[in-house]
């Protein structure tokens, strides 16, 4: 009989959510076009649960010209009103909107820094913060590190970056390692940064 793998709690008893844990959270990321499609989905699960957003993630990539920063920066009028009647994603006006302001905001972030990554990776020093987290439930929703970067955002333009989407953005985007110390992925993700 082969034992499971012990995960984080969060993610238990849906394949998909567990797909998601296994391969992709909390590993560090620094490409521009992933860092962007995190950042999107991110505003768009505020006040929802991530599961949600994931279940929609093809939808929204196929809605979003695949997270084209560049295009979504330019969307009319038009392009706006056909996203509002896409029942495959999360259909909320102003997370719409923010995702043109967010594009434009990445844009001119990438234009004073040489890129988003060089940008939010400088809030860490370039590597993750190693959390040591027992069970999901006492990781923070927020830290000051994630008020610091939100207020950031915002005074560069960025819609919807409050400090608790933010910090789930930086556990996605392995800027913090916070998989339970049970969590087989734990010591994985943590021995990516050596």
């Amino acid at each position: 009989m082969t034992r499971a793998k012990k995960r984080c709690g969060w993610c238990e008893g849906d394949a998909l959510y567990e797909e998601y844990h296994d391969t992709e959270w909390g590993v560090p990321l620094y490409e521009e076009g992933q860092l962007f499609e995190f950042l999107i989905l991110e505003t768009f699960q505020a006040g929802l649960s991530w599961i949600t957003i994931l279940r929609k993630r093809a939808n929204f990539r196929k809605a979003f010209d695949n997270f084209d920063y560049y295009k979504i920066s330019e969307y009319s009028e038009e392009k706006l009103q056909e996203l509002m009647q896409d029942s495959g994603i999360i259909r909320n006006k102003l997370k719409i909107k923010a995702s043109v302001a967010n594009a434009q905001a990445f844009l001119r972030v990438q234009s004073e820094f040489g890129s988003f990554s060089t940008y939010i990776w400088g809030f860490v020093n370039g590597k993750p913060v190693q959390n040591a987290v027992q069970n999901y439930r006492d990781a923070p929703a927020t830290t000051e590190l994630s008020i610091a970067i939100s207020k950031d955002l915002k005074k560069r333009g960025f819609k919807f970056v409050g400090p608790t989407v933010i910090y789930a953005h930086m556990q996605a985007t392995g800027m913090v390692n916070d998989h339970e110390t049970s969590c087989f992925r734990y010591k994985q993700v943590k021995d990516l940064t050596k």
